[in-house]
């Protein structure tokens, strides 16, 4: 018999298959099982030494671009050059191991969540072994605070509740039963007989048979899915893949035309053709990128920590803003995980929560705090089953003598709660010598018993009439996934020695319905609502029932009313194959009683669709699909150490609201990398096609120090700058970029493309304007001249071109030219930088670059305003035409 069938056999067959008895094994046997089978333990993640991650950070293929680059530049002589690369490279690296470095290892907390000790029964007598000595057939005591030492199939139970959301998601606690299931292929949620390693008892006692331990528990299968799970590349990381393939290709193809048109011309020998190649090599690769991007990562990181969104891995920031789907775990995440009273039905009226207290004598606010083995703490918090706490707690916020009650009306006597009756029991005595009997339980079993009602103190007997509108006012709160508890009373003279269904349980009084429900988080609707404004789709998954999961995504808006095509159950989805479900997945958007296999399935099937899938989750039983989703994001107050280890995310205030947050920092991050990425491609393509027609024209070239100068001074802090460039408008109403989408995506590429041949024309009309008209009637020193020129004109281009990078389509004088002081500051530092090189005596020398007059600097100026005023003009059409095309 394997685990998964162990709720179908009856406790004899368990007894036999497993080769045990009611007496547990023998210490022999046990010792022989533990020598065969190992230790009741997850397997350890193997770790990953400092200097391993940081080796690692040289493995992406633009990283390696640059080590080549920073190799020819050395062996060329421009060691400047590549100290510049060197610098960046091991700036890069060293982001990448700090933010790593601070990874939890998801399988090996899931070993830290094991209980330490278990109760066992061996040779017939009960002791205390360590769990990780279990094995197959022990039989184990659990009572109410023990955490399950592995998976259990129940033979005995008196009153057990196992507290499961970090394994199925639902928030209430499970009735357990020794009764066998003879269903095939139930959930998880439904093996009520079996109980899981990890869980949580919080009420009752239950005796169960190991039926496995270690790795090939429920829980185990779950860190075996985390250890088989792939790492996703992020749309970061492909972009910049992708970009490094493209450049490298670009820059081989240049130098290699350059080289071979020029030694065929005969203008220069081979060493000035390579070092002018080197030259264009060197113009084309923007050595910057990955740190502008780094740092853009890093400074976003910052910001969303001040906002709670704690990111433990840099390329995770963009991710988040191409996000196309949230697939959003319910318990913890979409609702507070905690019961709380929401109706109250007495004295045949049905009211919110919210009404005013109710007096000391009410006999429905007797029943709930004392029918309640909720126990108060001595810091003031409550202790016990949720629902029961949740009863106590709304008498409390509305002080309600809950302490004088319980000391006035003391339990002398009990009938436990059982899941055959569905009933609790206790007994009181009343001042008057007599006897209260409480009594709480399921509605349709309570009425069975009841003959009478309470209605503002007059007891009458209870109608059919009567009896029904209580089921039908049962029957609506249900329907609004809230769980009824019906309470009841009876005054009795004595106390039966034996206390039983039959001799107490008889002739109630009916007090009233109390519903709860799990509430969903006040902040969720309304985030929900933003994300679908932003074209993201929010997908709620959860381990509760169809009914419940739809009422509360009915309230949250991720349905809409009566929209129950949209609820799939994990029993429907087993009765599909991959192929069927990833061609209907986008028809659902409520998953019920799902298992941690199909919330991977979920995730990878919108994967399959293209779309970029963030998924969220504070559970064990979410740690797969965290693991497996674009973006894992766990929670930092609920969440289990396996999600949080497992995320690329953690949301420090549990907020479902910070994820939108963090979607909008992350598209302001993306947008600015590409507004970067825009400024310095074609501030290269620029250098490129200036360098490239110098050469073919048979002009004086600008030297490799020149470039490597204008890189420095324009390819850095103005870079920079724009990575921290504030939000623009409306940037959260526009739809998701998507998985398809790159950095070259909406425009980016035409702009490169244009906007560096236009540097490249304006830098060589200065050079021949200079050329053409020379104020030096001296030919060396016209030509000096002439180079100085192209070489602060190529410069001062970049520096203008900056502010037209500040948005893709938008115009500069909309957006605010002044709004981002940082890169005021940047520009102006970098014009004197530049500016330097050619006014300071002796620098100049060293840039071999001559002063130029008023006249001079005032042609460099215009064609830097040229620059910003065509790229204006342009970007004003391309809003035309975007603006009739999303009109159509």
């Amino acid at each position: 018999m394997t685990k998964r069938l162990a709720y179908q056999r009856s406790v004899d067959q368990t007894y036999q298959a497993f080769d045990t008895t009611a007496q547990g094994l023998s210490a022999a046997v046990a010792t022989q099982r533990l020598d065969q089978h190992g230790r009741n333990a997850l397997n350890q993640q193997k770790k990953t030494s400092l200097l391993q991650r940081f080796i690692s950070q040289f493995k992406d293929f633009m990283i390696i671009v640059l080590l080549v680059a920073a190799l020819v530049a050395g062996l060329t002589g421009e060691v400047v050059d590549a100290v510049i690369i060197l610098l960046v490279v091991l700036l890069n690296a060293v982001f990448g191991v700090f933010q790593e470095a601070k990874a939890e290892e998801a399988i090996n907390a899931l070993k830290e969540m094991a209980a330490p000790n278990a109760t066992v029964r061996r040779d017939g007598q009960v002791m205390t072994v360590k769990s990780d000595e279990l094995v197959v057939g022990d039989v184990v005591l659990l009572e109410a605070g023990d955490v399950v030492p592995a998976d259990l199939r129940l033979v005995e139970v008196a009153g057990l509740k196992v507290e499961e959301s970090a394994l199925t998601g639902e928030s209430i606690p499970v009735e357990k039963t020794s009764e066998t299931l003879a269903t095939a292929d139930l959930g998880i949620g439904d093996r009520t007989n079996l109980a899981f390693m990890n869980s949580n008892v919080t009420y009752g006692r239950a005796v169960g048979v190991v039926v496995a331990t270690g790795m090939q528990t429920e829980v185990g299968r779950i860190a075996g899915m985390l250890e088989a799970a792939d790492e996703t590349t992020t749309p970061l990381q492909a972009n910049l893949t992708q970009l490094g393939k493209a450049l490298t290709i670009l820059i081989l193809i240049i130098a290699a035309i350059v080289f071979g048109l020029g030694l065929w011309r005969g203008t220069a020998n081979v060493i000035d053709m390579l070092l002018t190649a080197i030259s264009l090599a060197v113009a084309a690769i923007p050595e910057g990128l990955p740190a502008i991007v780094t740092i853009t990562l890093a400074l976003g990181t910052q910001r969303m920590a001040k906002r709670h969104a704690l990111v433990r891995k840099l390329p995770a920031v963009e991710t988040l803003g191409s996000t196309d789907i949230i697939a959003s775990d319910k318990t913890g995440t979409l609702t507070q995980n905690k019961m709380t009273v929401e109706q109250v039905y007495q004295n045949g009226q049905l009211s919110p929560a919210g009404e005013p207290a109710m007096a000391p004598d009410d006999p429905l606010a007797r029943v709930m705090i004392l029918s309640n083995d909720t126990q108060r703490l001595a810091d003031g918090t409550l202790a016990g089953d949720p629902t029961e706490t949740a009863l106590v707690q709304y008498q409390l916020d509305r002080d309600f003598p809950v302490d004088q009650t319980l000391s006035d009306l003391p339990r002398v006597a009990e009938i436990p709660f059982d899941s055959e009756r569905k009933l609790m029991t206790t007994i009181h005595p009343l001042a008057d010598g007599r006897y209260l009997v409480a009594v709480k339980g399921a509605p349709d079993e309570l009425l069975k018993r009841v003959t009478q009602v309470d209605l503002a103190g007059q007891v009458t007997p209870l109608t059919a009439t009567a009896r029904q509108h209580v089921l039908d006012v049962n029957h609506q709160l249900a329907t609004q996934a809230i769980r009824v508890l019906a309470f009841a009373y009876r005054i009795v003279a004595t106390v039966p020695d034996q206390p039983t269904t039959e001799n107490t349980e008889q002739a109630l009084t009916f007090a009233g319905l109390v519903g709860m429900i799990d509430p969903e988080r006040p902040e969720v609707a309304q985030a929900v609502a933003e994300a679908q404004e932003a074209g993201i789709r929010p997908i709620m998954i959860t381990g509760d029932h169809r009914d419940t999961a739809a009422a509360i995504a009915t309230r949250l808006g991720i349905i809409d009313a009566g929209e129950t095509q949209a609820v799939l159950t994990g029993a429907e989805l087993d009765a599909m194959d991959d192929r069927t479900f990833q061609r209907q997945v986008t028809q659902y958007a409520v998953y019920a009683r799902v298992a941690p296999e199909h919330k991977v399935r979920i995730v990878n099937a919108w994967q399959k669709q293209g779309k970029v899938v963030a998924m969220t989750g504070d559970g064990v039983n979410d740690a797969p699909a965290l693991k497996a989703a674009d973006i894992g994001i766990g929670m930092g107050i609920t969440g289990t150490e396996v999600a949080k280890g497992a995320s690329d995310m953690v949301l420090a205030d549990d907020n479902f609201a910070t994820i939108v947050v963090a979607v909008e920092e992350g598209r302001k991050v993306f947008a600015n990398i590409q507004k970067a990425i825009q400024y310095l491609l074609s501030a290269n393509l620029g250098e490129v096609l200036t360098l490239f027609m110098m050469t073919m024209l048979g002009w004086q070239i600008l030297a490799p120090v020149h470039i490597l100068w204008i890189n420095l001074v324009t390819d850095t802090l103005p870079a920079i700058a724009l990575g921290i460039e504030p939000l623009e408008q409306n940037l959260m109403k526009r739809p998701p970029r998507g998985r398809q989408s790159n950095f070259f995506s909406g425009g980016v590429l035409g702009g490169i493309i244009y906007q560096g041949l236009l540097e490249g024309l304006l830098t060589l009309g200065v050079y021949w304007f200079a050329i053409t008209y020379p104020v030096h009637a001296s030919a060396s020193l016209a030509h000096a001249d002439a180079l100085t020129m192209a070489f602060a004109t190529l410069g001062i281009i970049q520096l203008f071109h900056a502010f037209n990078s500040k948005s893709i389509h938008g115009s500069l004088f909309k957006i605010g030219i002044w709004r981002n002081k940082f890169f005021n500051w940047a520009i102006l530092i970098a014009f004197l930088l530049l500016a330097v090189t050619i006014l300071v005596p002796g620098l100049n020398g060293l840039f071999h670059v001559t002063h130029l007059d008023a006249y001079q600097w005032g042609i460099v100026a215009l064609a830097g305003i040229l620059m910003v005023v065509i790229v204006e003009i342009v970007k004003f059409f391309q809003r035309r035409v975007l603006s009739r095309v999303n009109t159509r």
